[in-house]
């Protein structure tokens, strides 16, 4: 069955779907659902679909702006994670306990900030607030977690789809209608090629403002030069000496691909879910693929989100590669934030 037949016989589901989220939105709206308000600034990082739009990289974007200033907090539901309730990230923590994500946040800031994972967020707030006491808090991926009132939400949405060309779940992928995007104070077009025609970044920002009155920036991903393993580190250039077995477990893989062909590195593939969890049987299928690979040099290589979870599973040579978010108005979006955090009453 062809993609646009099945978005077709799916349509009235999600017309169900949307009415649910928009009657849920009301309720918040008409203050007949409670939001919880807290005396220090709250910037919500979150998106209208399901994955793929680079929250990971923005968070630890905004961590990197914020942490020179503030004491800092990142909060998240720890998505696919094996434990429930409050859990503050510490040296026991690992995937499986915090989720890939908030572990590879706090793996990379160590104790320069506070994680925590709770599936209430609020709840998490108040025993941040109790024990840390930090100055500013970052939820990652709250964007529908209308509970706890933000003072500054972060819109994301990726180039190659932006939400306005997009259906509500199951037909589509947003989790709730377009209108959603007029809560956002800060809209933020992600994985955006570095430059483009002026005369397309205008009718994205004229797209984007029929639902939203926010200012929007556009930012793009940006690959280190080196893949690493603990102390180890492989030039790009010297990589293309190698065989190269990857592996994803990300939503849209294929900036990924695209990078390493433009930098003729010669690989094979496996793709796995978003935070998908490795089996014995994944580790067995992937060790095997690699030993199929010829010549003298050959490596696995992996996202550093993938990286987290594999690193402990996998014996042989495992590298990622990091990703950076470049945010075009650099100035202008620090400005934005630096000055909402200042200025919170």
């Amino acid at each position: 069955m062809k993609k646009k037949d099945l978005r077709i016989l799916l349509w009235p589901f999600s017309l169900l779907y949307a009415g649910i989220t928009l009657v849920r939105n009301k309720l918040y709206d008409w203050q007949i659902l409670d939001s919880v308000n807290f005396e220090i600034p709250v910037i919500n990082v979150g998106n209208l679909r399901i994955g793929g739009t680079g929250k990971t990289p923005q968070v630890e974007y905004l961590v990197n702006l914020l942490k020179q200033h503030y004491k800092v907090a990142v909060i998240s539901r720890g998505y696919k994670r094996k434990t429930k309730g409050y859990i503050l990230a510490g040296p026991g923590a690992t995937p499986q306990t915090i989720g890939d994500e908030p572990y590879q946040i706090y793996k990379k800031f160590g104790e320069d900030i506070i994680v925590a994972v709770g599936e209430d967020r609020a709840e998490a707030i108040r025993k941040v607030l109790d024990n840390f006491s930090p100055q500013v808090i970052l939820l990652d991926d709250a964007f529908q977690h209308r509970h706890v009132k933000s003072g500054l939400n972060l819109l994301l949405t990726p180039f190659d789809y932006p939400f306005y060309d997009d259906l509500v779940l199951p037909a589509g992928n947003l989790r709730e209608p377009k209108k959603g995007a007029n809560r956002a104070d800060i809209v933020l077009v992600t994985k955006a090629p570095k430059s483009i025609a002026k005369a397309d970044e205008n009718k994205i920002k004229q797209n984007i403002n029929l639902y939203s009155n926010a200012p929007v920036y556009f930012s793009s991903i940006v690959y280190a030069p080196e893949i690493y393993r603990k102390n180890e580190a492989i030039s790009l250039t010297d990589l293309q000496e190698f065989e190269v077995l990857l592996i994803t477990g990300i939503a849209n893989p294929g900036p990924l691909y695209s990078f390493l062909s433009e930098k003729n590195i010669n690989f094979e593939s496996l793709k796995f879910g978003d935070h998908h969890h490795f089996s014995q049987v994944d580790i067995a299928a992937i060790n095997t693929r690699f030993k199929r690979l010829k010549g003298p040099k050959k490596l696995i290589l992996t996202t550093e989100k993938d990286y987290v979870r594999l690193s402990p599973l996998i014996n042989e040579k495992l590298y990622y590669l990091p990703i950076q978010t470049k945010i075009w108005n650099e100035k202008q979006f620090n400005l934005k934030i630096l000055d909402y955090v200042r200025d919170y009453k």
